[in-house]
């Protein structure tokens, strides 16, 4: 498992900024996006777009179905982290089209509102990075608004019930706009437009306010869609798509109005009077990052092939797509006038200045880059799951990807990079200046055998060090399509070392004592296996808490608190120990199975210190994981921090805790208590009660009513197939695990 660090900002040896290091948009050149939303913490610019990908090049209308997302720390170099939300995979949704997104102060979480389809109504997901996964947070899995039930609240009347945003003020407080189109009832019209609403969220952002409705009436001219506010010194700043094609805003005191009309903010874009835009519909994002105010925009720049950009064909192979569908996603700064109206925005071909140095001796997702010519990019996303996003090079034409500004220290001595192949002699060239410039390093590319077969390779780089403009790398092979690269990252002297795995909340667990199994060490970030703290089989979390959010590790809540459940084979969970001194200890655990073919066994700093110890099975004709039963083994441990490991040997059992106690043989100090246990949990098998079943994967795959017979025999009674369901009650939360094997 490779996770991407935070990096350090800036080495010892740096010797400043480079100065004259400028962005050039579009930030992706090698695929359509557009409707971009944008936000920052105090560590990334984050900007959201949905695609124009999927539309033929001929298209007369829109095919947006997905979100993609990227970040940068300096504003020129950016990390495309491909699809992180694809409404063909979710249930219940249909198109997304331009969304929102905004940092939460209060949990400090990323969340996203999005329209369902074209005009069906908002949805709200939220994830602790920009990656994912994206859950939605809403009470019964509701969307906010929805034309045709199944959300919160109704459209209230607005045409278009699409292109949300949403906003924190400074003390937390979180809202959300949409609207877009005319109604009778909602009408737009010069000087007197009323087609959006705003709403406060609730802090725990489960859903909305519904009696803090508002309707956004503004001046100005007709207004068509893309309402956005933002704060800039006390002020509050509403700005929206107008009819004419244009960005219009009005300022307030108050987030929710009234607003009073002020001017233009963007004009459609267009460069020395040339429109870059083919003089089509308009969209913006804006946030501040580090002290400066940008804006995120589409146009179509690709397609019209402004500025010699190279015209990438439709997603179905054919060149010169429709530009009005095919569009582009370029990012500006924008300035105040001194009494805080804002001045109109410059289009430009560069983008922003660089603000920092970009770190070399980080791990970086393939697709980082200031500029690419002559690749493509595949996002492989599943609902529950960050996507593995591929840059996929068109190798026996110019292709390469470049970063800017890159700050090399001392010296660069190696470059490692993560890829598939399938031929023999592919290779990533290090180039400084251009893509023919400088050789610094050549890395050769193990041929897997296919595309889905990662390996890393390095090779010694020579001549990077200091502040370096430009860096390219050259991706070159006899054939295309023939790599799939998934990350890569410098070495070298000025190396930022990876940051190890953390005991969980910040301090060893004592030895002797008592060790909840939720509470496993945070990983540590960078590359290297010794980041990370656990091994899981999926990215979903199949329990119902969400204590470890993010790290899929499935986590119930019961009677006696957080339980670990659903463990299968391989999977394990680190410890960090403090051992007070060395000697014999006995070890408890409190574990329940339905069957007796669940084991697991514990290892110390990578060495086995016990057998493999077998989960004894619940009561008799029970398909259930309330009957605890503790478990015992001797053990002996060195005195000191030391690295606990749990490693499940044998699938399907649950664990509660472990108990360390002194001494061989030693008195369990804390014996199970059954009432205890299985006081206010309920998930035995009631007569006439109906389950629905799902396979390992999470799918549903029938319903099913138990009547007093144990649920493996109703389950191979049916038809189902030998093997382990989860099963899950139609009323309640009723939820366990049944091996038909039994």
């Amino acid at each position: 498992m490779k996770k991407i660090s935070k990096g350090k900002l800036g080495l010892a040896l740096a010797c400043g900024l480079f100065g004259s290091a400028l962005a050039d948009n579009p930030i992706s050149t090698y695929h359509y996006l557009a409707d971009p939303g944008a936000a920052a913490d105090d560590e990334y610019f984050y900007i959201i777009t949905d695609s124009d990908d999927p539309a033929p090049y001929n298209s007369n209308g829109y095919k947006i179905y997905a979100l993609y997302a990227f970040r940068s720390k300096d504003m020129q170099n950016w990390t495309d982290y491909g699809i992180i939300y694809d409404a063909r995979k979710v249930n219940g949704i249909n198109d997304i089209w331009a969304s929102g997104i905004a940092v939460n102060p209060n949990d400090h979480r990323l969340y996203i509102v999005f329209p369902d389809g074209g005009g069906g109504g908002i949805g709200l997901i939220g994830a602790d990075s920009i990656a994912g996964p994206w859950t939605n947070p809403v009470s019964g899995n509701k969307k906010l608004i929805n034309n045709w039930g199944g959300g919160i609240s109704d459209c209230d009347g607005i045409g278009w019930c699409f292109d949300p945003a949403i906003f924190f003020d400074d003390d937390g407080t979180g809202y959300f706009t949409f609207g877009g189109g005319s109604s009778d009832s909602r009408p737009a019209n010069n000087n007197n437009n009323d087609i959006f609403n705003i709403y406060k969220l609730n802090k725990d952002m489960k859903g909305f306010d519904v009696s803090t409705k508002t309707h956004l009436k503004i001046g100005g001219p007709k207004a068509m869609e893309a309402s956005y506010i933002h704060k800039y010194k006390g002020n509050y700043y509403l700005s929206y798509s107008t009819a004419d094609l244009r960005i219009a805003y009005g300022m307030s005191k108050n987030p929710m109005g009234p607003y009073e009309y002020k001017g233009i903010f963007m004009g459609n874009p267009n460069i020395n009077g040339q429109n870059i835009n083919a003089n089509n519909n308009n969209h913006h994002g804006i946030a501040e990052f580090k002290g400066h105010w940008y804006v995120a925009y589409h146009d179509r720049r690709i397609a019209n092939g402004y500025d010699g950009l190279e015209k990438i064909p439709a997603d179905d192979g054919q060149a010169n797509p429709v530009p009005a569908f095919h569009r582009s996603v370029s990012v500006d700064e924008f300035f105040y006038n001194n009494d805080g109206t804002m001045k109109e925005l410059t289009f430009t071909k560069e983008g922003p200045k660089q603000i920092e140095n970009f770190d070399p001796y980080d791990w970086y997702p393939a697709l980082t880059s200031s500029k690419q010519k002559g690749i493509r990019s595949r996002s492989n996303w599943t609902p529950g799951k960050v996507a593995e996003h591929l840059l996929l090079p068109l190798s026996t034409k110019e292709s390469w990807i470049r970063v800017s500004g890159v700050d090399f220290g001392t010296a660069a001595t190696g470059f490692v990079v993560q890829a598939a192949s399938t031929a023999d002699g592919d290779k990533v060239e290090i180039h400084t200046g251009s893509a023919t410039g400088t050789l610094a390093g050549t890395c050769t590319l193990k041929n897997t055998g296919n595309k889905n077969t990662f390996a890393e390779n390095s090779c010694e780089v020579t001549g990077l060090k200091g502040i370096v403009e430009q860096v390219f790398l050259v991706f070159k092979g006899s054939r295309d399509s023939t790599m799939a690269i998934k990350a890569w990252g410098f070495e070298g002297s000025g190396t930022t070392p990876p940051e190890p795995q953390k005991p969980f909340g910040g301090k060893a667990w004592a030895v002797p004592g008592k060790i909840e199994a939720e509470n496993f060490d945070e990983p540590g970030t960078g590359r290297g296996g010794d980041i990370d703290s656990y091994n899981e089989s999926d990215s979903e979390n199949h329990g119902d808490s969400n204590l470890r959010e993010g790290t899929g590790v499935d986590l119930y809540k019961k009677a006696t608190g957080i339980i670990v459940g659903y463990n299968t084979e391989g999977e394990w969970l680190e410890y960090t120990i403090n051992v007070a001194k060395e000697g014999d200890y006995t070890l408890y655990a409190a574990v329940a199975a339905a069957g007796n073919t669940s084991s697991f066994k514990f290892s110390l700093d990578g060495t086995d210190i016990t057998e493999e110890i077998t989960v004894p099975a619940a009561t008799e004709g029970e398909e259930n994981y309330d009957d605890y039963n503790k478990v015992k083994a001797n053990i002996k441990l060195p005195a000191g921090e030391h690295v606990l490991r749990l490693t499940v040997v044998g699938s399907w059992f649950d664990i509660d805790y472990f108990n360390i106690l002194e001494g061989k043989d030693a008195e369990d100090t804390e014996p199970i208590s059954t009432d205890a246990i299985e006081t206010g949990v309920a998930f035995k098998a009631v007569p006439y009660e109906t389950y629905r079943v799902f396979d390992l994967k999470g799918a549903m795959v029938g319903k099913i009513r138990l009547d007093g017979a144990t649920a493996g025999e109703a389950l191979r009674a049916v038809g189902f197939n030998q093997g382990v369901y989860m099963l899950r009650s139609l009323t309640g939360n009723k939820k366990f695990m049944v091996n038909t094997a039994k």
